[in-house]
């Protein structure tokens, strides 16, 4: 069934009951999924004033800007929202790790299936080589 925010063209983010949406960040070369954080209302709003991720730290109750002290910057390419605009997924170029632990993404371990608790960790990325050759290849297009 299809409502009619389903099809609006106006932005009207749909925050849960602690004014917070789930923003996803997925590399805009690699279409790698990141990391999975929150904005509030002032998160997005300068996440597209800027160009630049911005999200709210539940943890330590602050806005915080990706990267602000370690470096590892997202740059925001594009900014979709879901049907019902309770999350948003950002298409970003990251710059050096997405993840605190120092890696290129949060997701680096493996689920198994049925009642086994042991995770398995994801095998190393390969160089950045193809990941350098894509944007090459993306900034060629554009040209």
């Amino acid at each position: 069934m299809t409502s009619k925010l389903d099809e609006t063209g106006i932005l009207s983010p749909n925050y849960d009951q602690n004014g917070l949406i789930a923003a996803i960040a997925q590399d805009a070369v690699s279409g790698n999924v990141l990391m999975l954080a929150w904005m509030n209302e002032e998160a997005l709003r300068k996440t597209r004033d800027t160009g630049q991720a911005h999200y709210w730290s539940r943890s330590r109750g602050e806005l915080w800007r990706k990267g602000a002290t370690s470096g590892n910057v997202q740059h925001v390419r594009e900014i979709r929202i879901d049907c019902d605009q309770d999350a948003v997924l950002l298409f970003v170029d990251q710059q050096g790790g997405a993840c605190h632990t120092g890696r290129a993404s949060c997701f680096y371990r493996i689920v198994g299936a049925g009642a086994d608790q042991k995770l398995r960790f994801v095998k190393a990325e390969s160089s950045n080589l193809n990941k350098i050759l894509a944007k090459f290849y993306d900034y060629l297009k554009r040209s």
